[in-house]
């Protein structure tokens, strides 16, 4: 997808990373940020998926192989691949998980905490320390509507959710405190029609390169937070405002 706003027309930085761009959203993304001039790296478990988007796109992206639940390998591959990028200006994480967990399964909700807890906490924290350090920079998270209230169908994915959402408020004001050019982005999407879109008929369901493209442009805006799509924030503002005694009988 083509998006009328370059890289170079908007002033904003050219070396970026996704972090879990081998399908979805992150994917998507990773396209769109090519596509409008970026230097790109991406990273994701499966080595074969990295490997066909460098090859549509040899000249600008770089690939690093990682399970975003292996916390001692990340400073590592993300340092190898800033220098193969040459610095970085904007991280993208797009990583994360969430399964039905009718039996409350800690398998299942293990799983979700390591990848959306430990695995975001240490990805934010090390890319946040080196826009600390540069003085600038851009970190974005996928994060999600669910992340207002919590939810019985799974109760470990709202909840991590919720642990995303007032991670990425508390360093938005560290870096205020710091007043250097450091931005932090929250994007909450509602249904996107990606693996990780469980159930039948789920309603106001976006594309993969619909939702991509408002993201892109959330990210050029340097929102703080943004609704995928736009109309989800209705949806937000509800949750926020809904009574418990209401919602404890949803």
């Amino acid at each position: 997808m083509e998006i009328n706003l370059t890289a170079e027309q908007s002033g904003i930085v050219k070396r970026a990373i996704v972090i879990g761009a081998t399908s979805g959203i992150g994917r998507g993304l990773a396209e769109i940020l090519v596509k409008n001039g970026y230097m790109v790296g991406i990273t994701g478990r499966r080595t074969e998926r990295l490997e066909e988007f460098k090859s549509q796109y040899p000249e600008a992206c770089f690939i690093k192989t990682f399970d975003i639940r292996e916390t001692d390998v990340i400073a590592g591959r993300l340092e190898e691949l800033i220098t193969e990028l040459g610095g970085l200006d904007l991280l993208v994480i797009s990583s994360g998980t969430g399964d039905f967990s009718a039996n409350l399964e800690f398998k299942i909700e293990k799983n979700t905490i390591d990848t959306n807890v430990s695995g975001f906490t240490c990805v934010a924290d090390y890319v946040f320390s080196y826009f600390e350090k540069q003085h600038a920079g851009h970190l974005v998270a996928i994060t999600s509507v669910a992340g207002i209230r919590g939810g019985r169908f799974a109760p470990s994915y709202n909840a991590t959710k919720a642990y995303q959402i007032n991670y990425l408020e508390g360093l938005r004001q560290r870096a205020k405190h710091l007043k250097t050019p450091i931005y932090v982005t929250d994007i909450r999407p509602g249904f996107v029609d990606t693996a990780m879109a469980k159930g039948e008929g789920l309603f106001w369901i976006s594309s993969v390169e619909k939702a991509a493209g408002q993201i892109f442009r959330a990210i050029i805006s340097r929102r703080a937070v943004a609704y995928i799509t736009k109309r989800w924030s209705i949806i937000g503002f509800v949750l926020r405002l809904l009574p418990r005694f209401i919602y404890d009988k949803m």
